[in-house]
């Protein structure tokens, strides 16, 4: 059985406590923060038993006073073949989080989770997988540039991971990284939401996935981050979804599985944002390099 390695945080700290994003309003937060901060460690916790079901080995970043948006773990690094090309963010609001993470990643390091630790050139922005989505059919990564990251990061990427890079104008500032616009299914089917990106972003993706297999995602199912989804197997976790898009994806042989996130709604997240796969590799990668697993961290 193939065991996902996925590197969650707990909420321990989480709240919205400033705005980021158009999701984030600390006023309403503040009004029932004491139940939405409890709701977020159910909702948290039982994601986390989800992934544990469907077979996933869960390694844990500790929570930190201060860092709110920690939990979002997506946005920590891009991790490839064993390597982890580490954040650095827009806002200074999240970039307390640079040192926390390191530290996190020498840690998985020491324990053979991981072989290298890569940084950004300084002035280069990209906020890790959570603008950096990794397309295994096409042996590329989709990456979104504008609100969160810079387009100059693309080149590093490749650089660093020797791998394609496609780099993506985000334009709709409610899907402010490529996770919230942009899904890649097992199968190859890519979830996308075509007015977060421009009109030449849309070009650019119809002309490497096939009409057949792109999945528009609009409306209510947009707004819920239903291209937020963490997929493992033929399940495909998320907070929810329209029987409409349900139907589509079961008829395309996948097992919708949906368990509320909407504590994390409020500050624009859902499963992708709360998970970092450690485990990703590239075909060559694969074939030269077979995986070891370390042991599990949970």
């Amino acid at each position: 059985m193939n065991h996902p390695r996925i590197l969650m945080s707990p909420p321990d700290f989480f709240g919205v406590h400033y705005a980021i994003n158009p999701w984030m309003d600390p006023a309403e937060w503040g009004k029932d923060a004491r139940a939405l901060a409890a709701a977020s460690h159910d909702q948290w916790l039982e994601l986390h038993a989800v992934l544990s079901d469907l077979g996933a080995w869960l390694e844990l970043m500790p929570a930190a006073a201060g860092l709110p948006d920690l939990v979002f773990t997506a946005n920590a690094a891009v991790v490839m073949n064993r390597k982890a090309l580490l954040a650095r963010f827009r806002f200074p609001e999240r970039r307390g989080e640079e040192a926390h993470v390191a530290a996190t990643f020498r840690a998985l390091q020491s324990r053979g989770v991981i072989d290298e630790i890569a940084t950004l050139p300084e002035g280069v922005t990209l906020e890790g997988a959570g603008d950096c989505v990794f397309d295994r059919t096409r042996s590329l990564f989709w990456l979104g540039y504008g609100p969160r990251s810079d387009a100059a990061a693309a080149s590093v990427v490749e650089d660093t991971f020797g791998l394609d890079v496609v780099p993506l104008e985000l334009v709709d500032p409610r899907f402010y990284h490529m996770d919230t616009a942009l899904s890649v299914l097992p199968c190859g089917e890519v979830m996308v939401v075509p007015e977060a990106f421009s009109a030449r972003g849309r070009e650019i993706i119809a002309a490497h996935v096939p009409a057949a297999q792109r999945i528009g995602i609009g409306g209510s199912d947009a707004e819920k981050l239903c291209a937020n989804a963490v997929c493992i197997g033929d399940a495909l976790v998320m907070s929810s979804c329209s029987e409409r898009l349900r139907a589509q994806l079961c008829e395309r042989g996948y097992r919708v599985i949906a368990t509320p996130l909407t504590s994390f709604l409020r500050s624009g997240g859902s499963a992708f944002c709360l998970t970092l796969r450690l485990d990703l590799m590239s075909a060559r990668a694969r074939q030269s390099q077979p995986l070891v697993p370390a042991k599990a961290g949970t």
